[in-house]
């Protein structure tokens, strides 16, 4: 109980600390992603929300003591003797529950399952940041990538033009080639205009994924998956968050359909009051209280029903969540290996393209190919090009996909040099319901002005 939630505060102090910079490498861009978050913050918010849910639980479990004073003027007819009379009455009161059935305890465990599915959603959110993070870096490196190669395309295609001018001026080609150069070269500004505007998205996605401006990305490469796709499966069956938070939900509704069961049971509370009037009389009185209900209009009844219906429902979000998670794992190795196939067929592509216009040109020059053939094997090296570009980004985010799938796309399984969040310090302040003036309430406070929330 002493740690007081200096790892939440150690959180707070290190990103006010961080120095703003662009990030370079992957791992910067994640690193960034994961501490400038604003949904991870949502969420860690919303876990410490349902952290409270147990603290108000127990609370029900301790004494409840109140106080009132009640001030009262009687003015009396004169028929009746007449005169006016003042009380004030100061009263303390106090209830204590000694039996209900285990409906309080089972409230306290069932909200600690709603707590740990809550933790699960936290992980399923930090999954989904980071793997938007991937996606973001790897989008702006193939958009800067295809602006080169629109650039270097136009300066091409304009020399081509050119040649085909001067050739025109000699005789060796006809009016149609030049035209045709002119056409080709027109697309490609066009084409270029289009890349720079999807480089310019690319750097807004960026911005907003990552939460600062970019910078110059350096090529990286496939996340180490070594699964096959049955042991990927398999450890996603027991692993994913998704299903984790699945698994709580349904032993929370269990617990929520005993506790509806407990609603028929009698209970007993320890109940007393002290008062003291302005005739400096004192009263005190303590007694023990039972009962239960006999007829509720069939209320009772209905709750437990409707407490197991939201019990088949949970089965049933679990069932479906492996299924989804299967599936998700499935389509990820799917999606990983079309992109290395596709990027192992564009280098032999553009290998053989590469020779193909190189030999197209030469012989162009010796006037056995026309314009036309030289722009045909430009453009088929231009596209195998783009493809290995598009292929080599795919391959990228479809292994950090497989992770994501598997449960494993998290600050701790890629070692990102970040303060984690800890989502038990919180957690181990409040599950005691501290009162303000305790120790443990005072160290409670300034946690949360550390956090800007008091």
């Amino acid at each position: 109980m002493k740690r007081n939630g200096l790892g939440v505060v150690a959180i707070v102090v290190s990103l006010l600390a961080a120095p703003v910079a662009k990030a370079d490498t992957l791992s910067d861009a994640l690193v960034s992603a994961y501490n400038s978050s604003g949904l991870l913050e949502q969420n860690r918010a919303l876990l410490r929300a349902a952290d409270e849910g147990v603290a108000q639980a127990m609370g029900s479990l301790l004494p409840v003591i109140s106080w009132s004073v009640s001030s009262s003027r009687t003015d009396t007819d004169a028929a009746f003797g007449g005169g006016v009379t003042n009380s004030t009455v100061a009263r303390l009161t106090g209830s204590l529950t000694l039996f209900d059935g285990g409906s309080n305890r089972l409230a306290i465990d069932a909200q600690k399952e709603v707590v740990l599915a809550t933790r699960q959603s936290l992980r399923s959110v930090e999954q989904s940041v980071l793997l938007r993070a991937v996606q973001s870096y790897m989008n702006l490196i193939s958009a800067g990538e295809f602006v080169q190669l629109r650039q270097n395309n136009v300066r091409l295609i304009t020399q081509e033009l050119r040649a085909a001018e001067d050739r025109f001026e000699v005789g060796e080609v006809t009016r149609t080639d030049v035209s045709l150069a002119q056409a080709r070269l027109a697309q490609a500004r066009s084409l270029l205009a289009s890349a720079q505007g999807d480089l310019a998205i690319a750097r807004e996605e960026y911005r907003a994924a990552v939460g600062e401006e970019a910078g110059a990305p350096r090529g990286v490469g496939p996340a180490p998956v070594s699964r096959n796709l049955s042991d990927a499966q398999d450890f996603a069956a027991r692993n994913h968050p998704a299903i984790l938070e699945a698994q709580h939900n349904v032993a929370a509704a269990e617990l929520n359909i005993r506790r509806a069961q407990t609603a028929v049971m009698p209970s007993v509370t320890l109940d007393g009051f002290m008062s003291r009037d302005n005739n400096d009389t004192n009263t005190a009185q303590i007694g023990v209280n039972i009962g239960g209900p006999l007829y509720a209009g069939g209320a009772i009844s209905s709750q437990i029903r409707q407490a197991q219906a939201n019990r088949d429902a949970a089965r049933s979000g679990l069932h479906l969540g492996l299924i989804g998670i299967e599936q998700q794992v499935a389509n990820a190795f799917a999606q990983l290996q079309v992109a290395r196939a596709t990027r192992v067929a564009s280098e032999e592509q553009i290998r053989a393209a590469t020779v193909a216009f190189q030999g197209v040109r030469e012989e162009a020059t010796l006037g056995s190919r026309t314009t036309l053939d030289v722009l045909n094997a430009e453009q088929e090296l231009l596209d195998a090009r783009a493809n290995r570009i598009a292929a080599q980004s795919s391959e990228v985010v479809a292994s950090y996909a497989v992770l994501s799938a598997m449960g494993l796309l998290t600050a701790e399984h890629l070692n990102l040099p970040v303060q984690q969040y800890d989502p038990s310090e919180y957690y181990n302040l409040v599950t005691d319901a501290p009162g303000r003036v305790s120790a443990q309430g005072e160290a409670l406070d300034r946690v949360l002005r550390a956090l800007g929330r008091n």
